[in-house]
């Protein structure tokens, strides 16, 4: 058995997914407000607004004079210009009430398991924290979908200063969880930002594979999660 005393976890596609596509929901909140907008064609713009954001501010803006809110805003009002929307003035309107609204449970869903494994990995005594790609609304969302109190802390790369996979934001939570990285693993669904990046400081790690192809062919089988009910399987395992 893998003798820890920290569990990390990713949140989007991990514990929390979107109850549908982005460009549907910025679609259906545009017709409320009198726009027609083609969901797939809102949400190939959502794409391109994000990554080209993402490249000119990286970390929401973090250091460079943006807040995260007005990062969003940025973003949603420049995927519907991309979109063929030219009406400035709702277009701000828009967008902030989407940037509320992705702050709520209306948007998110629990993944199967997700509140089972998290409460039996607190009776077992964990101590667990999240570590995610995310904004500061994550405290909100996660208070909202009834998670918030699993976790003694919440690490987002923009308080972090440093997005997964830079090894900064997992050894600022290492520090959080008052543990050596041999004492901690790291549960997420992406190779690269979650499985990898935490076992390159030193933590074990756990990758949620739900469907599509095969994980890396690095990664052991021990070390896949098909569900996240095989996580204290897995632990026992180790």
């Amino acid at each position: 058995m893998l003798r820890l005393r920290l569990l990390t976890w990713d949140v989007k596609d991990t514990l929390l997914r979107l109850r549908r596509p982005v460009g549907q929901s910025y679609a259906a909140e545009a017709r409320a407000q009198g726009l027609q907008v083609q969901p797939e064609a809102l949400g190939r713009a959502f794409r391109e607004a994000y990554g080209a954001q993402s490249r000119r501010f990286p970390n929401y803006g973090r250091g460079q004079g943006l807040s995260s809110r007005q990062w969003w805003v940025d973003v949603v009002k420049q995927a519907f210009v991309l979109s063929g929307v030219q009406d400035g003035a709702a277009l701000t309107a828009l967008a902030e009430k989407l940037y509320r609204d992705y702050c709520s449970s209306h948007n998110w869903e629990l993944l199967p398991g997700a509140e089972e494994t998290l409460s039996r990995c607190r009776q077992r005594g964990f101590r667990m924290g999240v570590v995610s790609n995310f904004d500061n609304r994550l405290e909100n969302i996660l208070s909202q979908c009834n998670l918030r109190h699993h976790f003694e802390f919440v690490l987002t790369s923009e308080a972090a200063g440093a997005a997964k996979p830079n090894r900064k934001i997992f050894e600022e939570a290492l520090r959080l969880g008052g543990v050596p990285p041999e004492q901690a693993a790291h549960v997420g669904d992406d190779y690269t930002r979650d499985y990898r990046a935490a076992r390159a400081v030193g933590m074990h790690s756990f990758l949620l594979h739900t469907a599509g192809p095969g994980p890396e062919p690095e990664v052991p089988p021990e070390h896949v999660l098909p569900t996240l009910s095989h996580l204290l399987a897995r632990i026992e395992k180790g």
